[in-house]
């Protein structure tokens, strides 16, 4: 059998800090950057998630205490069916279900509300593995969205590697956006890109 032995103690010195989670991403970014330095690498930081039976206050709740505006919805056997956003959440999507169902607010789910797996579109990891920020911004732009998935095929099974968010972006272009408006955010973001050429 192996012999253990006990490690030696130090006593903490004064002024000692804790380790910050390294999601692996630059602080600053240009438009030219590699998009991989924009995106949000899910081997690398853990998915914020909800099941499609919660509440909408409770998963807009779950978004501001992590600090995120999106949530992956996995049902019982831990597989994607869709995505819920902040504006999912706050916007008309739960007045009118109220209005159509006869429901009250706190009995509306995330289910009511999330966009479903089959609306999901994904961007291929190896392809924006050669791309660059400015890119992206193009890409989310075109699709009006705020956030892109990106796809890996591992061992013939499709996984969400990670996710981009123009927020994210406009964060590392060192850029204040008004995230509730992406008409805005896509015009200001354009604007660095333009100004760059």
């Amino acid at each position: 059998m192996k012999a253990f032995r006990a490690l030696k103690h130090y006593r903490l010195p004064p002024g000692s800090r804790l380790c910050l989670m390294d999601d692996g991403l630059p602080l600053k970014v240009s438009p030219e950057d590699p998009a991989i330095h924009c995106m949000t690498d899910l081997h690398r930081v853990p998915a914020v998630i909800t099941k499609a039976s919660a509440s909408i206050d409770h998963a807009l709740q779950h978004m501001i205490h992590t600090g995120v505006r999106m949530l992956f919805v996995l049902d019982d056997a831990d597989i994607l069916i869709g995505l819920v956003t902040a504006r999912d959440l706050t916007g008309e999507k739960p007045i009118r279900i109220a209005a159509e169902k006869g429901l009250t607010r706190d009995e509306i789910t995330v289910q009511d509300v999330m966009i479903g797996q089959h609306q999901i579109d994904v961007l291929d990891l190896s392809e924006v593995e050669r791309s660059m920020v400015g890119d992206i911004v193009l890409t989310l732009r075109d699709a009006g969205r705020q956030h892109a998935l990106v796809r890996e095929n591992r061992m013939q099974q499709t996984e969400i590697r990670g996710v981009f968010s123009i927020s994210q972006i406009a964060r590392q272009l060192d850029l204040e956006l008004s995230v509730s408006d992406a008409v805005q955010s896509f015009s200001e973001l354009e604007h660095i890109l333009s100004r760059d050429d």
